[in-house]
């Protein structure tokens, strides 16, 4: 069965083997997949994993390729750039289940900067897997690191997570946060001002 929806550049989804699993899978609960309500249901899901998991085989660096000295963007080496509130969704690698929430970005150049759409299109990339949070949140940090080579990086990610809200402790309004750092924002005092600006309004 040949795959007929692209997802990256390294992988692509065969939509033909989802449909048939998303069948499977009906039939496995003691559904009829041909019943009126459910005979779309693959087709459907097969569409919307094409975009959950566009991620694989993309690499979030090709979006930090095209970068600015700092003197022509008129800012200077060191003074911190924060993006806050990147919506962002990724999958449970666990559970198959979505989380979804918001990233906040922080780096300090070192003599380039970067567009800060970019920034939202690493997370969109990397977000766009069977993820965890925690590895999310330092692979984040990591392709910035490598991207721009700044002087400290700082990444933030607060999710809500379907396999929590949804089953098992069903912890309806809880939230998971985790943070990495790389470089200068590694130091306890520096770490705590830069996430600062993130609550500040």
């Amino acid at each position: 069965m040949a795959a007929d929806n692209a997802a990256g550049d390294g992988a692509r989804i065969d939509t033909e083997r989802i449909r048939a699993a998303v069948g499977e899978l009906l039939a496995a609960i003691g559904e009829d997949p041909a019943r009126p309500g459910l005979v779309d249901t693959p087709a459907r899901v097969a569409e919307s994993y094409t975009e959950f998991f566009s991620g694989v085989g993309e690499d979030p660096l090709a979006h930090l390729a095209e970068t600015e000295a700092l003197e022509d963007a008129g800012h200077r080496e060191g003074e911190l750039v924060m993006m806050r509130g990147i919506d962002f969704r990724s999958m449970c690698e666990h559970h198959l289940l979505p989380f979804t929430g918001v990233a906040h970005i922080a780096y300090l150049p070192r003599d380039r900067v970067v567009g800060l759409g970019n920034l939202a299109r690493v997370v969109e990339t990397l977000a766009s897997r069977p993820q965890l949070q925690e590895r999310l949140t330092e692979q984040v940090a990591d392709a910035i690191d490598a991207g721009l080579n700044p002087l400290g990086v700082l990444v933030v990610l607060e999710a809500a997570h379907g396999c929590v809200n949804s089953r098992g402790p069903r912890q309806t309004r809880s939230t998971t946060v985790t943070v990495a750092t790389r470089g200068a924002l590694t130091d306890p005092a520096a770490r705590a001002e830069a996430i600062s600006f993130i609550g500040e309004n």
